[in-house]
């Protein structure tokens, strides 16, 4: 099994992530971290809990970052509802975050690990860039870093600004400088692998888990032509499949001031990275047939 810390803030299509990734055998989620991202941490946690208590997994969650570094923060309500998950009725949890913080629980779990830990990143980074900064030799531990987030071709904030790196711009530009091997898979992936109307209807029908599933993402405000895109989702994915998302080693900069803030800068032509060098592999494609096909057959095993 690949040990797995996921850091996130659910958000419909983080719920999305985590119900794959607890239910996945190949996948051993050691702890989930909460960040503010999508709505404010409080609910990122709750949110969780929910979700753990639905599939009724003992998984210790860790309530993290508040707010940005240094930029102000703005939820993502407008697309994931007040609640972050709406569209399905789910009762109070009745699990418990840890005492710990995010980042104290990050370093507890990768020092207890026999094995190096896989690291998922789905919300902004702020949890990450302040574990970076506390203890960066925890982060030797640490296989390969998965973020969802950023984008080579324009973004859903700004012009160019993708929503995770544009919340808190000084994490992303602390988590990109960092030496560990990392992969972004940001929204030139996930905007094509979007959940279609017909990958929907048929998850609606898989009992309890693809009810549940399916009412969320309906309720989803991230709309588009084809279909809606689980970007959380696709982290899991090249965890478990790496081969099904073609990557491209590039060095990203990040712009963390002006109209440009929260860019994903690549230096494709290496005018200031020596030819070569790279600090991220960054998700160019994918095939949004086969992903459907995937995630239909994640949610068939779901519990029923």
């Amino acid at each position: 099994m690949l040990p797995i810390i996921l850091d996130m803030d659910p958000g419909i299509d983080d719920a999305a992530a985590i119900a794959v990734a607890v239910n996945h055998p190949k996948l051993d989620v050691k702890l989930i971290t909460t960040v503010a991202g999508n709505v404010t941490v409080d609910k990122t946690t709750k949110n969780t809990l929910k979700l753990l208590d639905f599939f009724d997994k003992d998984i210790p969650v860790a309530m993290g970052a508040k707010a940005p570094l240094k930029k102000k923060f703005v939820d993502a309500s407008a697309i994931h509802g007040s609640s972050g998950m709406p569209g399905y009725d789910f009762p109070e949890p009745q699990r418990k975050p840890l005492s710990l913080s995010a980042v104290e629980a990050m370093h507890q779990v990768i020092c207890e690990s026999k094995e190096k830990i896989t690291l998922i990143a789905t919300g902004s980074y702020t949890n990450i860039a302040q574990l970076m900064e506390k203890y960066p030799k925890d982060l030797d531990q640490v296989n390969n870093l998965i973020l969802m987030g950023g984008s080579i071709s324009g973004g859903n904030c700004s012009s160019v600004a993708e929503f995770n790196v544009f919340t808190d711009p000084d994490a992303a530009k602390i988590v990109f400088d960092f030496p560990i091997e990392k992969t972004m898979i940001g929204l030139d992936v996930t905007l094509k692998a979007l959940i279609t109307p017909q990958t929907l209807d048929k998850i609606k029908k898989m009992g309890k888990s693809g009810d549940m599933l399916y009412s969320i993402i309906l309720a989803y405000g991230d709309v588009h032509v084809g279909g809606k895109p689980m970007h959380d989702v696709n982290t899991i994915l090249y965890a478990l499949n790496p081969e099904l998302i073609t990557t491209k080693k590039l060095n990203i900069e990040v712009a963390t001031k002006g109209p440009a803030i929260g860019a994903t800068v690549a230096d494709i032509q290496n005018r200031w990275h020596k030819a070569g060098t790279y600090n991220a592999n960054v998700g160019i494609d994918i095939n949004a047939e086969l992903f459907n096909e995937w995630f239909i057959d994640q949610v068939s095993k779901m519990p029923k």
